[in-house]
């Protein structure tokens, strides 16, 4: 079969037919920029668009990706890092360039890794299930950790963001060509992902690039300007060099990373690690006034997104890994009396315990992960949900729990959302009985929203309030959100 080419607004690209198990064919074109390498002058400056070529450019392999940690310190999913300069750029999935049926709907996924880490390049986030069901895909890169994020005075703020745009403008530019339409563009992303997708909702220079949002365990903190300033002076101090783009370019990308911790105060001991944890990431987008004026939920609360429907929701059991080697350590000390020492205050701490009597039965340190992965995660969803009242918004559960932990943990959703069990790691985190069944569940549900319909739920307003569990046997409940909601209602 000849080798599929397709035109961009840049040039023309050359991507690869591919056949899955199934014998269903699929189109893969990889490694297409959509801005200039951020090196040499363009390292801290807002993305360049890619300039035009000449000729067919081959697409046939993934582009250098901008990983600056390896993926086991921060996911269990596998992310590849490739060497390069030329590190934004996007991955696109589609059934035929030239779909008989007209324009298909479109699927963005912006990767996680906490926004230090991660790669776009993950053998679950190809989108050959998605193409089988008539969804082409994108998956995008963008600068991470302090190229990204940090806050340099004479820089440009939130990098990283600016990134997304531009890669959501090549997509509203160049998609059709793949097959896809421009009209139907659902975003989506899981953890850090999932939180630059809710930071896109909630941003009004972003409206007119996407019509539906999908935000899985988004993790959305607001890293204000102050703290963001501070710690890029500290991380200047650290090495000698001038808070500036001159003073930073001096120094090598490999030794940012530690600069950025002991700036952040991101080292000490588990319990120093984990306070920071619920204080929030300081990596992340900024409240700069610009771009992010204000906290997701506060511009969610103003109305910003209210006409795109969202999916947003976490699993049950995000953090409680961190917590199980220290079961029996902390099976004699009352919950309560841990509570505090992370920070609860007394009247919410009994609310608290009374809304989870169920994890309360299975030891302290399982309370003490549902607490951290209320905080973390589903109080903020919870959260945005409340202040979305009027606008579509479903919420869910991801309660089935993996064979190998024991937990429904962080990451363990994402290869069933991408009907992708059998792939590389998935039964190092699943185990090797994950059940098809709800792989598939899952993956529809996601279809169908993608396709411009109902995820099949009740939508979550001020008078029904009920999310979807999804487990061997899923199931709708009301009130699933008790523990993150005592939080919010302290």
């Amino acid at each position: 079969m000849t080798d599929p080419i397709v035109q961009t607004t840049a040039g023309a690209v050359r991507g690869r037919w591919r056949t899955d198990e199934h014998g269903d064919a699929s189109a893969a074109f990889l490694g297409i920029p959509f801005a200039e390498p951020p090196v040499g002058p363009l390292r801290f400056e807002a993305p360049v668009a890619h300039a035009p070529w000449e000729g067919v450019r081959d697409a046939g392999e993934m582009g250098a990706t901008p990983q600056r940690r390896p993926y086991a310190e921060v996911t269990s999913i596998p992310e590849p890092s490739f060497p390069g300069d030329s590190t934004l750029n996007v991955n696109v999935f589609t059934p035929s360039p030239e779909p008989s049926a007209g324009p298909l709907p479109v699927l963005v996924w912006i990767h996680g890794g906490g926004f230090i880490a991660g790669s776009p390049a993950s053998p679950w986030y190809d989108g050959r299930a998605f193409n089988r069901d008539g969804v082409v895909t994108v998956t995008v890169s963008y600068r991470l950790g302090f190229d990204g994020f940090g806050c340099i005075p004479d820089a440009p703020s939130n990098r990283g963001v600016r990134d997304w745009l531009l890669a959501l403008e090549w997509v509203r530019a160049n998609v059709a060509s793949f097959g896809g339409d421009p009209e139907r563009v659902t975003i989506a992303g899981q953890s850090a992902g999932g939180g630059a997708v809710l930071h896109l909702l909630a941003m009004e220079q972003a409206q007119h690039l996407f019509h539906r949002v999908l935000a899985i365990s988004p993790s959305a903190p607001a890293v204000m300007a102050e703290v963001a300033e501070r710690i890029g002076r500290r991380m200047a101090e650290l090495v000698g060099v001038a808070p500036t783009k001159a003073g930073f370019a001096t120094v090598a990308d490999e030794d940012l990373r530690d600069l950025f911790d002991r700036a952040a105060g991101a080292r000490g001991g588990s319990e120093a690690q984990l306070k920071a944890l619920l204080a929030g990431s300081p990596s992340g987008p900024m409240i700069d006034g610009d771009l992010v004026p204000r906290p997701v939920a506060e511009s969610l609360a103003l109305g910003v997104g209210a006409d795109k429907p969202l999916v947003l929701g976490a699993t049950d059991d995000e953090f409680s890994g961190a917590f199980a080697p220290m079961r029996d350590r902390l099976r004699f000390v009352p919950v309560r009396m841990l509570l505090r020492r992370l920070g609860v205050s007394a009247p919410v701490r009994g609310a608290y315990v009374r809304a989870n009597l169920d994890v309360r039965a299975r030891g302290v340190a399982a309370t003490a992960g549902r607490y951290v992965t209320d905080v973390v995660f589903r109080a903020p969803a919870l959260h945005a949900a409340r202040n979305r009242v009027g606008s579509l918004t479903w919420l869910y559960r991801f309660s089935w729990r993996s064979s190998v932990s024991g937990f429904a943990e962080h990451c363990l959703d994402v290869p069933f959302w991408f009907d992708c069990l059998a792939d590389d790691r998935v039964a190092a985190l699943a185990g090797p009985s994950a059940p098809q069944s709800l792989a598939t569940e899952l993956h529809g549900r996601a279809v169908a929203f993608i396709a411009g319909g109902d995820p099949g739920w009740p939508s979550w307003n001020a008078f029904v309030q009920t999310d979807r569990v999804f487990d061997a046997n899923s199931f709708d409940e009301a009130g699933g959100y008790a523990g993150a909601a005592a939080l919010l209602d302290a």
